[in-house]
């Protein structure tokens, strides 16, 4: 079925410098920044505290300390695409060549492993990241800062049943979060969906032929409120996939009752810049089967020699289900800000923030 798009994806304004990589800029209309700065820090402040506790109690997690930088060439890092470069440097002690981490889904489940967790125990921590290469826009920063959350699971919860169990379960952790922090704030809410809806990148590329990747994620969130999009990596029919996913944390070549892959993303729309706003990055992890395969499909078998990979391969760590949840996206969403420099410390070229500033967006 083809389904019309009522709102038409906004078009960025293209800030171009000579020299400088060009910068994205979406113009929300009409806005008002809302919470004063000092109000802002304390509603961040609140909410982080409020979703911390729903999440771990929706999903059984502890706190687990997180490190800011891992040892190169074990492949415990995330290659995210293959092309992005790694902030890394060179320890004094010993010169090993230390990254810090584009994401943290190989680390947790070695730490699970080593952790000595059971089925339906888990670990959230905070996931600070450096992204050098990013294109800097309304909700993409060089600096990345994440919940990431690993839980155990066994063999038989490989379904997609089980996945949108949890997607539930996260999804429930926001809705009530924001309840909380929209009461205590005064601040109109932004996850209109009551219950979150589940399309496969299949199921929206035939409704939605004609249209892009990021119109598709545009139109299904306008549709639904909230989404969780399945099945990020896999070819479509096109030949190419809905977004790029690495081959060895999350499975999304296994086929299921629905669709193929056993992974995705949380999809909401956002009613300032009045487009989709991507939350969440999930997935069941890979098995030894789904390792093998998708490496081959990215002809990066090679890496199959290295540390993390050869622990799977030796049944020496346990199944796991984890993601990652953007922490100031998230902010953004329910406090209603127009750019993520309104609620994270970063990067932003002078001007960015000219630009930005022409339309009463402050940036910290």
């Amino acid at each position: 079925m083809k389904e019309a798009i009522r709102k038409p994806m906004p078009k960025p304004k293209e800030i171009v410098v000579p020299g400088k990589a060009p910068m994205l800029f979406y113009k929300p209309e009409k806005y008002c920044q809302g919470l004063s700065l000092r109000k802002t820090q304390a509603a961040i402040q609140e909410l982080r505290n409020v979703f911390q506790k729903r999440l771990c109690q929706n999903l059984s997690l502890v706190r687990a300390s997180a490190p800011l930088f891992v040892e190169a060439g074990t492949g415990i890092n995330d290659d995210l695409n293959g092309i992005e470069r790694k902030a890394s440097f060179t320890a004094k002690v010993d010169s090993t060549v230390l990254e810090v981490p584009n994401s943290l889904a190989k680390w947790k489940r070695m730490a699970l492993a080593k952790y000595g967790f059971n089925s339906g125990e888990g670990i959230w921590t905070d996931m600070n990241a450096i992204r050098p290469d990013e294109q800097l826009t309304n909700i993409h920063s060089i600096y990345v800062d994440q919940w990431d959350w690993e839980r155990v699971m066994i063999p038989e919860d490989r379904t997609i049943g089980f996945l949108q169990h949890i997607v539930k379960r996260i999804y429930g952790a926001m809705k009530d979060t924001e309840e909380i922090i929209c009461n205590a704030f005064d601040i109109p809410p932004t996850l209109r969906a009551d219950k979150i809806a589940f399309v496969t990148t299949e199921e929206a590329e035939e409704r939605y032929p004609n249209l892009s990747r990021k119109e598709r994620e545009h139109a299904l969130a306008e549709m639904y409120g909230a989404v969780f999009l399945i099945g990020i990596g896999a070819a479509l029919k096109d030949g190419e996939p809905h977004d790029g996913r690495a081959p060895d944390y999350d499975d999304w070549i296994t086929a299921t009752d629905r669709g193929k892959g056993l992974n995705g993303d949380i999809l909401v729309w956002n009613p300032v810049l009045e487009t989709s706003l991507e939350l969440s990055s999930m997935g069941i992890r890979v098995d030894k089967d789904s390792l093998v395969e998708q490496l081959r499909i990215r002809n990066a078998t090679d890496r199959l020699e290295l540390s993390f990979h050869q622990m799977l391969m030796n049944d020496e760590l346990p199944q796991t289900v984890g993601g990652g949840i953007g922490q100031s996206r998230y902010c953004m969403q329910v406090l209603r800000k127009a750019h993520i420099g309104e609620v994270q410390s970063s990067y932003w070229p002078k001007e960015m923030r000219e630009e930005v500033a022409k339309h009463n967006i402050h940036l910290l």
